[in-house]
């Protein structure tokens, strides 16, 4: 009895292993898509690439090393092709300069969005100060 259950047990440690192998290589396949299309390395975004838990890649020393890596460098430049496709080298130096024109846009657009949420305020005060100066009368003039 106890060798059938030590057998069983073998088995069922065997097929968790080679679970967790796997959904390690997916998540290391999608680590590797991310960075090929040039997107931010975070565990939310490898582990719906991958469809892997947080628990798990938590809790995979050498994945959230890697992940904690690549995203303390921050987003991180397509690959250059393997050919010298002119086209190939076209589309990758117009996206990137569409992605930075797009992270240009968000900066300006937060930095305007700023400006009128201050000049709303300001906007504010001077209507209640008027308010209060019509309240309680003009200042008189010789």
């Amino acid at each position: 009895m106890t060798d059938l259950r030590a057998r069983r047990t073998a088995v069922l440690a065997a097929a968790a292993k080679a679970k967790s192998d796997a959904k390690a290589e997916a998540a290391d396949q999608a680590i590797r898509r991310l960075v090929k299309r040039g997107e931010p390395i975070t565990f939310q975004p490898v582990q719906r690439e991958a469809d892997v838990s947080h628990a798990f890649l938590y809790g995979h020393p050498g994945l959230r090393a890697r992940i904690e890596q690549l995203r303390a460098q921050g987003r991180p430049r397509p690959a250059p092709p393997a050919d010298n496709d002119s086209e190939n080298t076209l589309v990758l130096a117009l996206t990137s300069k569409i992605t930075h024109l797009k992270k240009q846009h968000r900066d300006e657009t937060q930095a305007l969005r700023a400006a009128l949420e201050q000049a709303h305020g300001e906007n504010l005060q001077l209507r209640r100060d008027l308010t209060r100066l019509g309240r309680t009368g003009q200042p008189s003039t010789p």
